[in-house]
């Protein structure tokens, strides 16, 4: 049957047809507000104080969120979090990392740190595919580098010190997909980085650091070494702009805005113990159906590793792409598979902002056109 004949019935579409993990929904109140506001905040300074509120307002926001201790601070920069791995090689790693890798994403970092050449060779610990590896503690290392949530696989992964790890070391975890919709303890991190183009509905562009004391204190030991970095690249400038509530260079105030409306969003309703449980709701329910499904399987066999917020299911005797094509042509949208994973699956985000009837509405959508082109 050609995909472009089959229709949904209305009446089991979603109300919101958005399941992307990134850029990701963003609640359509949250877009109202900024454009409520947009002509005393859009198009203005970032060095003044309306802009400056809004900063203000972003890091009190997440600092209660994540319930940070005494002496942690929020710092903020641009470039997302793909920029953060290369500003991490320059003033969060004194000499050599171990590195967790399970997915695309993990070994990004780790290849970047690969490729610098002021810093040793990293240890990279990797698992295979939709699976976790487990950090060792091993004299020397200085900065274990974590990602809380695989956004490739759909795998998390608890946020721990490695037992055994030198009294000194960071703990550095990549958590963009995953910051906003898991739980986490801040004392059991030291950097905290993530984008806010996930959980955080809002748009790529910035990075967001929350930073222990024993963070700022490497950072400032490095600066200190006259290590050479970029003024772009360099943490210690981000710091000391973050603390009055501004960043380096301009950012993106809509980025902002929208990533204010979110955190406190959150706060209203309960914090990250209620945004996340929100998330694990709606993932559990996929999970449920896919279990319970005669063409579909969740990817992740292990329910532990299973991630609350990025949900991959393997379909079989379907092909998944034109599944997804389907979806597309009814408005159900960004339910590919991520493209270098390579398995014939539906991959699925169930951020804080995606409502659960819309996904309970996903499941029947994909049950209707499956049964269509079997």
């Amino acid at each position: 049957m050609p995909t472009n004949s089959i229709t949904i019935p209305a009446n089991l579409r979603p109300v919101d047809g958005r399941f992307g993990c990134g850029p990701s929904k963003i609640r359509p109140e949250a877009i109202a507000a900024l454009a409520n506001s947009a002509t005393m905040y859009l198009g203005t300074s970032h060095r003044q104080n309306t802009v400056k509120s809004m900063v203000g307002r972003l890091r009190s926001g997440l600092r209660e969120l994540f319930a940070l201790p005494d002496g942690y601070e929020v710092v903020l920069g641009n470039g997302g979090s793909t920029v953060f791995w290369d500003i991490a090689t320059f003033g969060l790693i004194r000499q050599t990392s171990q590195h967790l890798v399970f997915g695309e994403f993990s070994s990004k970092f780790a290849e970047a740190v690969t490729a610098a050449p002021h810093l040793g060779q990293p240890q990279v610990i990797e698992s295979a595919v939709g699976t976790r590896p487990a950090a060792i503690g091993v004299a020397g290392i200085d900065a274990y580098c974590l990602t809380h949530n695989e956004t490739s696989t759909g795998v998390a992964m608890p946020i721990v010190r490695a037992a055994g790890a030198d009294a000194d070391a960071l703990v550095v975890v990549d958590a963009t997909s995953g910051a906003g919709g898991i739980e986490v303890d801040a004392t059991q991190f030291d950097c905290y980085y993530f984008a806010p183009q996930k959980c955080f509905a809002s748009d790529g562009g910035l990075w967001t650091a929350l930073c222990s004391p024993a963070a700022l204190e490497r950072v400032a030991s490095i600066k200190d070494s006259k290590r050479w970095m970029p003024a772009s690249l360099d943490l210690s400038i981000a710091i000391d702009n973050s603390t009055k509530d501004q960043t380096y260079n301009t950012p993106a105030l809509a980025t902002i805005f929208l990533f204010v409306e979110q955190v406190e969003w959150m706060l209203a309703n309960g914090g990250l113990s209620w945004a996340a449980a929100r998330s694990a709701e709606s993932s559990n329910h996929l999970y449920q159906w896919a279990e319970a499904s005669s063409f579909a399987t969740p990817f992740v066999v292990a329910p532990e590793d299973r991630s609350p917020v990025v949900v991959t299911i393997d379909l079989d005797g379907v092909d998944a792409n034109t599944v997804s094509a389907v979806l597309r042509a009814n408005g159900v949208v960004d339910t590919d598979s991520y493209r270098k994973l390579g398995r014939n699956q539906l991959r699925m985000a169930t951020f804080p902002s995606v409502d659960h009837d819309d996904v309970r509405a996903l499941t029947n959508c994909i049950d209707h056109v499956v049964a269509a082109l079997v």
